[in-house]
């Protein structure tokens, strides 16, 4: 996905909140749902930017709804990564903003501990929308580094989808 399509919808997600944890983004309209093909695609894209790294990760991409759609785990991966790796897709995909967005939010504490109330809502990097000609066609989630090293690894992915 081209970075013009990206930043946009990170920047509504940031200034979203930046001030007031719980203002949700502008509501991303949902589109077509991921096909297995394009799901394919960005989870090798994701595992190209692991391996590069030496990073053992594991990546689930899901439909607007957050169903799995493609699965892949490399070598080594934490087994508690599985499961983390498709709630953070999940997440990104039902809320229709990152996980990051979460993870600010909890780190601010105060009001924006009330997320950790949200069913659902993962507060750890690394689960980013797809979103293409301006419509939310499902979600990467990675998982088995740190939140940085998991949050690169999802953008990787959602960077394929042009």
């Amino acid at each position: 996905m081209p970075l013009k399509r990206i930043l946009p919808a990170l920047a509504l997600t940031v200034a979203a909140f930046g001030q007031t944890p719980l203002v949700p983004p502008a509501n991303v309209p949902y589109g077509t749902p991921i096909s297995t093909d394009a799901a394919k695609k960005i989870a090798a894209a994701a595992i190209a930017e692991a391996r590069k790294n030496n990073w053992a990760m594991a990546v689930a991409v899901v439909d607007t709804g957050g169903y799995l759609v493609y699965f892949e785990r490399m070598p080594d991966t934490q087994l508690g990564s599985i499961e983390i790796s498709m709630e953070k897709a999940k997440s990104a995909a039902l809320f229709r903003r990152p996980t990051k967005s979460f993870q600010d939010t909890v780190a601010g504490g105060k009001e924006g501990l009330r997320i950790l109330g949200l069913t659902g809502a993962v507060p750890v990097e690394g689960g980013i929308p797809i979103i293409v000609d301006g419509k939310l066609i499902g979600a990467i989630g990675a998982s088995g580094g740190s939140s940085d090293q998991d949050g690169r690894t999802a953008q990787a992915g959602a960077a394929a989808m042009k």
